[in-house]
């Protein structure tokens, strides 16, 4: 007896089911693998390295009691490690080219890098090295570095309020995936040993830090510019007020 045509339609499709649940299988395990693999990049220990474009400190002391003199370094090097779950296990090791310094002005630049102040020729970077990473009570966003500046040839406390802005595929080719980060911080000069023209010049320093790292690039790089401080500072007069041991007025500003 032969089936009638609805009948056959049905039977047919039950036959054709498997086969089509295996082919949706089939085209869905890319993209749960992929999904997953995407999962799997945002948890454990990962390595970053400074984009040293898109990294860059500010920072900001006050002239004369006037105005807020406002100065920027960029070209920062170093290694970022973290995991995004925990960012308790987070450690920073960055270097600052002092060399790159800019107060928007070549004598100031000169001025503040000359033998009497940051003394450029012979410590031409500051470096950071994290020692804990403490997460902000009720913002997941938001965490306190503190660590170990070496600046002048001297070592000392540094704590910065960090703000993480992202995690994520950068938009523009080659996509690698990049961290994001906003810091603030404080330090005084004098205890670094940059005490000179003390009327003019501020004791407190205040920072300002954007950052941009990418995972698995710029990894243990050395920041841009330091290695040839000495060619870059070979033109700087060793200071720009007449020497010390003349007698001149007390810590003249330098003129132009």
């Amino acid at each position: 007896m032969s089936l009638n045509r609805p009948c056959a339609i049905v039977l047919a499709a039950l036959a054709a089911l498997p086969g089509a649940v295996l082919a949706a299988q089939a085209q869905a395990e890319p993209a749960a693998a992929q999904a997953a693999a995407e999962a799997g990049a945002a948890t454990g220990l990962q390595s970053y390295g400074f984009d040293p474009v898109h990294t860059r400190v500010m920072f900001a002391l006050s002239h004369a009691g006037f105005s807020q003199a406002i100065g920027t370094v960029s070209g920062a090097a170093g290694t970022l490690r973290f995991d995004p779950a925990d960012w308790r296990g987070a450690s920073l090791d960055v270097q600052v080219p002092l060399t790159r310094l800019d107060l928007g002005d070549g004598r100031w630049n000169k001025a503040a890098l000359a033998r009497n102040l940051l003394d450029g020729k012979r410590w031409p970077t500051a470096r950071f090295v994290s020692s804990r990473v403490e997460p902000a009570a009720g913002d997941p966003q938001r965490f306190k570095v503190c660590g170990t500046l070496t600046l002048h040839g001297v070592d000392g406390p540094l704590c910065l309020d960090v703000k993480f802005n992202a995690l994520k595929r950068h938009p523009l080719p080659p996509f690698h995936r990049t961290a994001g980060f906003s810091a603030t911080g404080a330090l005084s000069r004098a205890a670094f040993g940059v005490d000179a023209w003390k009327s003019v010049i501020g004791d407190e320093v205040e920072l300002r830090i954007e950052a941009e790292a990418v995972r698995d690039k710029y990894v243990g790089d050395s920041p841009k510019g330091a290695a040839d401080a000495a060619a870059t500072d070979a033109d700087a007069p060793d200071s720009v007020r007449p020497d010390p041991a003349r007698p001149t007025p007390p810590d003249p500003e330098p003129t132009r």
